[in-house]
């Protein structure tokens, strides 16, 4: 890879583009970019070069939602990267912050299996950056992931419920019926699963009556 870093945003924006319309053609070597992609989020790569890291954060994401289980190879090492993103925001660059958000949700949605037995040590800090996200597709795809999850590893998310609970009520409004209804499936099997022993109750309490409220459209 270039040592010049605006050659690398400009490849890594490249290698985006190209996965959203035309991912066969990078199929030959596609392990090589993904591997290069991903040692541009480690610590230092990220603390030199930003936009470097954005674009090869927002490619990857790219990708995982066109090869699927191909990424597999690469998730652990991009996840641990993200997760690193995610917890220490302060002072980095927001749509670095989003970006991270959203691979980590299209990861998750592709390889649920790979990211749910390792979501405790995200989940709380994933789930207050996707709050910051606005409606669109992307969100869309994050909340798959989170779903997906969820689904995978139901006891493992428990922990951050309220965490869930929020970033659930971030949105306006989820447009996908698809996607509504896997939220709505989610809230409802915590709500049977902790109601019996008042955990459910307890959740609630313990968030702000706007957020509550806003949960009422998923049916709990």
């Amino acid at each position: 890879m270039d040592e010049a870093a605006d050659v690398r945003q400009s490849a890594l924006a490249l290698l985006g583009d190209l996965s959203r319309v035309c991912p066969i053609h990078l199929h030959p070597r596609l392990q090589e970019f993904l591997t290069v992609a991903a040692k541009q989020l480690n610590p230092q790569s990220v603390k030199d070069a930003v936009s470097v890291a954005n674009n090869a954060c927002w490619a990857i994401g790219e990708l995982a939602i066109k090869i699927g289980k191909e990424i597999a190879p690469v998730v652990i090492t991009v996840v641990s990267c993200l997760i690193t993103i995610l917890k220490s925001p302060e002072g980095l660059n927001k749509s670095l912050v989003e970006n991270s958000a959203i691979t980590l949700g299209r990861l998750s949605w592709v390889c649920p299996d790979i990211v749910a037995p390792h979501m405790e040590h995200f989940m709380q800090a994933w789930c207050s950056a996707l709050c910051t996200i606005r409606d669109d597709f992307e969100k869309e795809d994050a909340f798959h992931g989170l779903c997906a999850m969820v689904a995978a590893n139901p006891t493992g998310a428990a922990g951050s419920l309220a965490y869930i609970c929020q970033a659930c009520a971030s949105w306006t409004e989820i447009k996908s019926e698809g996607l509504h209804n896997e939220v709505c499936q989610i809230l409802n099997g915590y709500k049977q699963l902790l109601g019996n022993n008042g955990g459910w109750e307890q959740c609630m309490a313990a968030l702000k009556p706007d957020v509550v409220q806003k949960l009422a459209r998923y049916g709990v």
